[in-house]
Order: C-alpha cells, then sequence, then structure tokens
C-alpha cells in the first residue's frame, strides 16, 4: 500500500475532494505498515429498522457499493517510523454515520491505543452523525468512545484528531473534538446542526464561512487547518514534538 499525496485534490481548484478510508490510509501512513483490527465485524438490525427500505437490505447494499463491512476501518500503522492506531471513518457507507459497529470499532482502537502507548490518530468523515436506523445502540456509542478516549488520555496518551468534509453530528459532538491535537482540512464543513437548521431555531442571520474549518480556527475549536498534502507531515512533527516533551 504505497504512500500516496495529494489524493482527491481538483486539478482545477485545488478543492479537496471526497475520500475511502483505505486512500486516506494509504495517505498517512508509511507504506505497506497497515494492519486492519476487527475487519471481521458486521452491522445487524437489531430493531428490524425499516424507512423507504428495510436496514438489513441498506447495509448489503452499502457493502457492496463500498467494499467496507461498514464505516469505520481501523487498525495499526507507521508514520514516518513511528508506531500509530488509527481509525478513519469514510462518508461514502451511509455519510460515515457512526452504528453499533463503528463506535465498537473506534472504542476497541482507542484501548489498543492505550495497550500499546502509542499515538492515537482519528479521521472522520462522518458526515452523519448517529445512524437512526440503529436507534439508542447508536447513539450510545457517542459515551462508549469517548469513555474509551478518557482512559487513553489517562493513561497519557496523545490523540490527534483529522477532521474533513463533512464532520457533523453526533461525531462532531463525540470523538470528533476530543483530540489533544485537532486538525482540519480546508473548506471542511463541521458542526452539530446544519446551518439551515440552526437559523430556522434561533431566527438569526449567521455568520458568513460559518461552521467551516477556517471560521473554527478563527474561534478556537480546531487547532490548525492543513492542507490534504501536508497531513502526514504534519501528524508527524506533532508526534514528534510530543515525543520530546
Amino acid at each position: 500500500m504505497p504512500v500516496v499525496q495529494g489524493v482527491g485534490l481538483s486539478p482545477e481548484c485545488d478543492h479537496h475532494l471526497p475520500l475511502s478510508a483505505h486512500d486516506r490510509l494509504r495517505q498517512l501512513l508509511d507504506e505497506n505498515s497497515f494492519e486492519e483490527w476487527d475487519a471481521n465485524l458486521r452491522p445487524i438490525d437489531s430493531l428490524g429498522f425499516v424507512d423507504s427500505q428495510p436496514y438489513a437490505q441498506r447495509i448489503a447494499q452499502q457493502q457492496r457499493k463500498t467494499g467496507l463491512p461498514d464505516a469505520a476501518v481501523c487498525g495499526a500503522g507507521f508514520i514516518r517510523g513511528r508506531r500509530v492506531a488509527v481509525g478513519v471513518t469514510d462518508f461514502a457507507f451511509m455519510a460515515g454515520s457512526m452504528g453499533a459497529v463503528v463506535g465498537e470499532k473506534l472504542s476497541r482502537a482507542a484501548e489498543r491505543a492505550t495497550e500499546l502507548r502509542c499515538p492515537l490518530i482519528f479521521v472522520s468523515g462522518s458526515g452523519g452523525g448517529a445512524r437512526m436506523q440503529e436507534g439508542i445502540l447508536s447513539l450510545m456509542q457517542m459515551a462508549k468512545v469517548s469513555a474509551a478516549l478518557a482512559r487513553y488520555h489517562a493513561a497519557g496518551g496523545l490523540y490527534i484528531c483529522i477532521l474533513t468534509h463533512p464532520t457533523m453530528g453526533g461525531v462532531a459532538a463525540s470523538w470528533a473534538f476530543q483530540g489533544d491535537v485537532t486538525l482540519a482540512e480546508p473548506k471542511a464543513m463541521i458542526g452539530f446542526a446544519g446551518a439551515r437548521t440552526i437559523k430556522n431555531t434561533i431566527q438569526l442571520e449567521l455568520p458568513d464561512g460559518f461552521q467551516t474549518s477556517e471560521f473554527l480556527l478563527k474561534h478556537g475549536f480546531v487547532d490548525r487547518v492543513v492542507h490534504r498534502k501536508d497531513i502526514r507531515t504534519e501528524v508527524s512533527r506533532v508526534i514528534d514534538y510530543c515525543e520530546i516533551q
């Protein structure tokens, strides 16, 4: 799996296009260093949920489309020779929404990073927040992942979170904003509720650029906005700095 730099960028305007989870991993990690964890975990339809189609049918459809069992890919790898634990959510799978399997994978990744005493990196491509088709089983993943991150933090771990377009809903309200260092790609939409929902609720005009990564940087919610081609270098620099300290 060779390192790929500059993937998913528009050649005309440098717009950051969507990336698959595996392309993100190729961009971030040393060549052929990724070892996937919990690849056998599969979602189930505990509630027998039906909207425009049965949830079980929707899951099977998404699995065929993306080649993924669910929206998260987690494992271990190396960044410039330093071992890290990593988790990536993929927007292509039900908008990267967080169900029981996604929460379980991310929680286990945090727990293994605690055991291995290595940096932990989560990359959010989750525009769907908690997955409504799993009800409370989805909502509880916010607390479960947060608790695993709290234990990791108490053990002295370094958690780096990378926010990409879009990062919304329950993901933004939990693990996406709990990093020791929070990086964001340019012009990513990041927030809890959508701008239209907020405007209709509070009946006020919202500032220009509301919920963009640049707006959040200006207001102290992210630490740095980093171009995609520079993410690997920036993460490596953060790890080096924290190891020296």
